[in-house]
């Protein structure tokens, strides 16, 4: 009976018109009313300017005045020099990213869980999530000073065991790792915070009733907890993969000189380079362009996916 109450009112809600679910719930639209327009002045307004990527954009000619060229800029991307590198690079580090710390900031929220210290719990998060507040700068400046060649205390490590000092920031093949594991440091405790939210709100009778059939810690955890979180992971798994092809160049930039330049130059750094210091406003819109249009292929795919998979998807 109250099952097919409730069914009547889905069907006459869906039936008001739009104007009238609007005044039912206008407090609510109201409410929305700042978002919009944030999202209307920085996100759909500046797409006015992604046509800079089909043109020979010149700042006196306007946007409309410019020579209209087609798919000349993507083209120039695809056979430069740098299109490989750059793609090669972006997608390395975030995959390596991506597959090391993803498990790792779940491992960790499943402890954070486990610990039966309310004190000791809170000192571990804070003291985990401490690093995600100090700025890109003062990170980068911690790593090159720890794997200076002279005088960083990792290389002084190795010559007291008598190895030879090695500068680190002077051979591509250590790049990747120091900055992967350098922001799995920053970021993962920062990480646990959804996952440690939905954990919470699983129900604690299931824990009983799993302890009263003999159930141990790890079988909890592997057959309550994790099912219980589940959503949250493969909704958060698809975000990171829509950011596949997005790297902040920030502290690439930081941490990149000339002798490493063959891993860590990204498409982000090559933007920058070419955009802002050459001024190539079309060409690096382009790839502004190409970019956006790997993610949002990326992020639809794994989300039809996991719908399919799972049932799980952002929509």
């Amino acid at each position: 009976m109250y099952k097919k109450k409730v069914e009547s009112h889905v069907i006459k809600t869906s039936e008001k018109s739009l104007g009238k679910r609007i005044l039912m719930h206008r407090e609510l639209y109201i409410m929305l009313i700042p978002l919009a327009v944030y999202l209307a002045i920085f996100w759909v307004w500046p797409l006015y300017g992604v046509q800079i990527a089909f043109r020979d954009y010149n700042a006196a000619l306007g946007f409309w005045e410019s020579p209209f060229v087609g798919f000349k800029h993507f083209t120039r991307f695809f056979n430069s020099f740098y299109f490989e590198r750059t793609l090669r690079n972006t997608i390395g580090i975030n995959l390596y990213s991506l597959l090391i710390s993803f498990p790792l900031t779940i491992i960790l929220a499943l402890m954070f869980n486990e610990i039966r210290s309310q004190g000791f719990k809170n000192f571990a998060q804070i003291a985990s999530y401490a690093p995600r507040f100090l700025s890109i700068v003062v990170v980068c400046g911690m790593l090159l000073t720890f794997f200076s060649a002279s005088t960083g205390m990792i290389n002084h490590i190795l010559a007291a065991i008598g190895l030879e000092r090695v500068d680190f920031f002077a051979f591509p093949k250590y790049f990747w790792h120091i900055y992967v594991w350098s922001g799995i440091w920053q970021g993962i405790g920062f990480g646990t915070i959804m996952y440690t939210a939905a954990m919470s709100s699983i129900s604690k009778d299931l824990y009983e009733a799993a302890t009263l059939d003999g159930a141990n810690r790890l079988q909890k955890m592997w057959y309550i907890t994790l099912p219980g979180i589940q959503y949250v992971i493969i909704v958060l798994l698809i975000m990171d993969l829509g950011h596949m092809m997005s790297l902040g160049f920030e502290k690439v930039l930081l941490l990149q000189n000339n002798l490493n330049l063959e891993a860590s130059e990204v498409i982000s750094t090559y933007v920058y380079k070419a955009g802002l210091i050459e001024g190539k406003y079309s060409y690096t819109t382009a790839i502004g362009v190409f970019n956006m249009a790997v993610n949002l292929l990326i992020l639809s795919v794994s989300n039809y996916t996991s719908k399919k998979v799972r049932g799980i998807g952002l929509w």
